[in-house]
């Protein structure tokens, strides 16, 4: 029923003549429950504790417009152009045809737990033990259950504002209550420490972080990590770090806070391979728990989705096995198009943005246009046929900002440019 609400949802934001969208009315999109419904029976209001993706609000309407004959540049959905390596798609075709279509483990096969457990050792120097690992069918499912599988009513779990969406969800929908904690854009959109300790109270069992950040671009330094670490062994906390851009970073790597001391048994680390492999519509990810998570989690996969298709984690495997000569291209690529991107932002009068340090989005300060994040990204779309999203579809403290992902040709990128700046060139010239 909830995913029946949600495509009907998509389907009326996508006529360009409704005007009243959750995007136009709301920090970030809300889904209701219908007033109506067959029977006396009413839907959940637990469901009302979800919120949409924006980016696939805004894709809707900007398709609206493309059926009508107009011409959108899309800097609003978060994923890498590129298409999934071709060894990637073999190994995945071959699973098939050798027959690997039925169940498997609900925790995930062994020989990809394994060699996951190899990668979390090369790319962060931790010795995890398979029995730890576990495979899911994307990182954000792996998110949800383990924020489910923790957190009771009553509880606090703090998290970097703007957010990837999922945190707040998953926290309000356990029943939980959802911290926020502004990054600042003078810290290269990191947490100011003294401000994070603030918003740690005697009922927070959780502090989630994720870096490189979504919709920031920032990145975590080790001075970073090793406060947070100090502070969750102070006061006895669980940290989730989300990692899914774990390899997507322009200079230093990112600080991850599992080798940290005394962390390896406080940390749920979730990562996957939608963002490195260019693998999003395979929808694979993994985390690694402390061993006393790892049963209840499992326990909500084999009670939704029973497993991750056996075929798909075999493309796992020969993704983290196989040449990785495509990945490193690929942020060869977007390093280009990053640089591209912020130059054309900052040359553009009214807009300031500093360069992300990782993953692939740009998040331009807008404030001294005048306009709210909302205005703006409407007019970028209604007038320039530009697709961003604005900065509270993170949240309210993304307010003043746009995201716009530059992982796109670089064709896309200076159109998208040379049309902002004609639409901002006129809001001055009002």
């Amino acid at each position: 029923m909830a995913l029946l609400f949600l495509l009907q949802f998509v389907i009326v934001a996508a006529d360009p003549a409704l005007k009243d969208t959750p995007f136009t009315n709301h920090s970030y999109a809300t889904m209701k429950s219908p007033e109506r419904a067959p029977t006396t029976v009413r839907i959940s209001r637990r469901i009302d504790r979800l919120s949409a993706d924006s980016a696939f609000v805004v894709l809707a309407r900007a398709q609206a417009l493309e059926a009508r004959g107009i011409n959108v540049m899309h800097l609003e959905i978060g994923e890498p152009c590129f298409e999934t390596p071709s060894n990637i798609c073999e190994a995945g075709l071959q699973s098939i045809a050798q027959g690997l279509t039925r169940y498997c483990n609900s925790q995930g096969i062994v020989s990809l737990r394994d060699e996951i457990a190899h990668e979390i050792h090369r790319s962060r120097g931790v010795s995890v033990p398979t029995e730890r690992i576990i495979v899911g069918s994307g990182a954000k499912p792996l998110i949800f259950f383990a924020i489910l599988a923790l957190l009771d009513e009553g509880d606090e779990a703090v998290y970097p504002a703007p957010l990837f969406p999922v945190f707040q969800s998953a926290v309000a929908f356990a029943g939980a209550r959802p911290v926020p904690v502004p990054l600042r854009e003078n810290l290269e959109f990191r947490f100011d420490m003294e401000d994070l300790r603030t918003r740690v109270t005697p009922r927070t069992k959780l502090i989630i972080l994720n870096s490189p950040h979504n919709p920031t671009g920032g990145v975590l330094n080790a001075e970073d990590v090793t406060e947070i670490a100090t502070l969750a062994t102070e006061r006895d906390l669980l940290v989730l770090s989300d990692e899914v851009y774990d390899h997507m970073y322009y200079e230093e790597p990112p600080a991850s806070i599992m080798p940290c001391d005394g962390m390896e048994e406080r940390t749920i680390l979730v990562s996957g391979f939608s963002k490195t492999y260019a693998m999003t519509g395979w929808r694979l990810g993994y985390s690694v728990m402390p061993d006393w998570l790892v049963e209840p989690v499992v326990r909500l996969i084999n009670s939704s989705v029973s497993c991750t298709p056996q075929f798909i984690q075999m493309a796992g495997l020969e993704a983290l096995t196989g040449p990785q000569s495509d990945s490193a291209e690929m942020m060869r690529t977007l390093k280009q198009r990053r640089d591209l991107m912020i130059q054309g932002l900052n040359d553009i009068p009214g807009i300031s943005c500093r360069s992300p340090r990782g993953a692939f989005y740009a998040f331009p300060n807008i404030t001294s246009l005048g306009m709210t994040s909302v205005e703006l990204a409407n007019l970028l779309l209604e007038e320039g046929g530009v697709a961003t999203l604005p900065g509270t579809a993170f949240g309210p403290e993304g307010e003043g900002y746009l995201r716009l992902c530059f992982s796109t040709s670089e064709e896309v990128i200076r159109e998208s440019l040379r049309r902002i700046r004609d639409v901002v060139s006129r809001i001055a010239a009002c």
